[in-house]
């Protein structure tokens, strides 16, 4: 199946405790449908000291589940993505305003 959200796409979360906060995808688990976005679903990890990193309590971005997500339009409106050809090319499309979004 096609990947409606991929790594780099500014997204918004749309459901969940971090409802309404907008980020950018760091990556993206196809298979568990997940996706990590910066600064959203922030959880403290913590860390031994090593040698090489101070240790301590870290902040870290956790994953969040795709269908929580929706990527934003040009006017900054969450969006639905959609699929067309465009001269010979799959290209995905806000459903909202209906530009390409990887043109």
């Amino acid at each position: 199946m096609a990947a409606k959200l991929k790594k780099g796409d500014k997204v918004v979360v749309i459901a969940g405790r971090d409802k309404g906060k907008e980020g950018t995808i760091s990556s993206v688990d196809p298979a568990a449908g997940k996706a990590v976005v910066d600064g959203i679903n922030m959880a403290i990890r913590h860390t031994r000291q090593s040698q090489t990193s101070q240790g301590g309590r870290l902040p870290k971005a956790l994953p969040i589940d795709l269908s929580n997500l929706a990527i934003v339009d040009k006017n900054g409106k969450p969006s639905r993505v959609g699929f067309r050809m465009e001269d010979g090319k799959k290209v995905r499309f806000a459903k909202t305003t209906g530009d390409a979004i990887d043109a």
